[in-house]
């Protein structure tokens, strides 16, 4: 059975991304680089949704030489929405149309290699919600972006314990934490 990891990169109060900030808030650096694209990050295949389809796959036609934006494209990936048109324009892209939950259980029982999620709140929100989630994984950037940010990452989700299974810091700056998640029924401690 392939595992499911949910996989984000966060400010430290909780945001995907912020106004007028670049990407990776401009803070990421050689090791933390060297890591993404390291052969056992790209072993995998990316789940993702309709939104965070159109933009990755709009930087990868920008910018078709980047090392990174290539190594995204070449991977397997399965987009999940009813917008989109059929086929994918971005190669090696799968269009599911249909209930995803359901989509991912069957995969998690089917691929052979692993399963992430690449950005996709919403759709991370439901997998989380739905028990499928194995591994939580966050790479915290060490900025406050109250006034800017965009897309908070925690709102909606259900209770979830966090039991820490790996942490690494990144170019003395950058935290990863990665975690296998428990969802809870209730309050923690409340008796049903």
């Amino acid at each position: 059975m392939a595992d499911l990891m949910v996989d984000f990169i966060v400010s430290l109060d909780g945001y995907a991304s912020a106004d007028g900030w670049p990407g990776f808030w401009g803070m990421e650096g050689p090791e933390y680089l060297a890591w993404l694209d390291s052969d056992g990050e790209k072993q995998h295949i990316s789940l993702m949704g309709a939104a965070t389809y159109r933009l990755m796959s709009g930087f990868a036609a920008q910018m078709p030489d980047d090392p990174g934006m290539a190594g995204l494209a070449a991977m397997p990936k399965v987009v999940f929405s009813s917008t989109l048109d059929a086929p994918p324009d971005w190669r090696n892209t799968e269009l599911v149309r249909g209930d995803a939950v359901r989509a991912v259980r069957e995969m998690k029982q089917e691929a052979a290699r692993p399963l992430r999620t690449l950005g996709s709140l919403t759709l991370c929100r439901s997998l989380l919600a739905a028990g499928l989630v194995d591994r939580f994984r966050l790479v915290v950037f060490p900025v406050i972006t109250g006034a800017t940010g965009k897309e908070r990452i925690f709102d909606e989700y259900p209770d979830v314990r966090l039991d820490l299974v790996e942490s690494r810091t990144f170019d003395g700056r950058l935290q990863l934490l990665e975690y296998a998640p428990t969802v809870l029924d209730g309050p923690p401690g409340a008796t049903p």
